[in-house]
């Protein structure tokens, strides 16, 4: 039989809530700073988050291919990349571990960009 949890709603979900006594996903705030470093030429293809745990660490391991356009675009990706690794991230009870780009491309419509990152919760 299975038993449902009264006081887990859709709500908890939809606002990117913490559940329970873990913290909230941080990918929707890296996202949104990795879009903010790309100019307004990128967008989101693809976002995975899920989670990952060593013997003395909590976290995330995250997944995000990002889109690059317009006239701009080698420019805006140059920008992205510049200095990732060394990049400060605001996320809330997450610091970022690692991220660096896993592959890049070109397309017709303009360039792709795909990065690893691991986000670990702070205690």
């Amino acid at each position: 039989m299975t038993s449902i949890d009264p006081h887990f709603g859709a709500a908890k979900l939809v606002r990117n809530q913490a559940i329970e006594k873990g913290a909230a996903d941080p990918l929707p705030r890296l996202l949104a700073q990795l879009l903010a470093r790309a100019g307004d030429g990128a967008r989101v293809e693809r976002a995975t988050s899920r989670p990952w745990a060593s013997a003395l660490f909590e976290g995330r391991r995250h997944v995000v291919r990002l889109a690059i356009g317009g006239a701009d675009a080698a420019a805006d990706k140059a920008r992205l990349l510049d200095g990732l690794s060394e990049a400060q991230w605001v996320l809330p009870r997450h610091f970022v571990a690692d991220i660096c780009v896993d592959e890049a491309g070109e397309r017709a419509d303009g360039l792709w960009v795909e990065l690893s990152a691991l986000t670990i919760e702070e205690w």
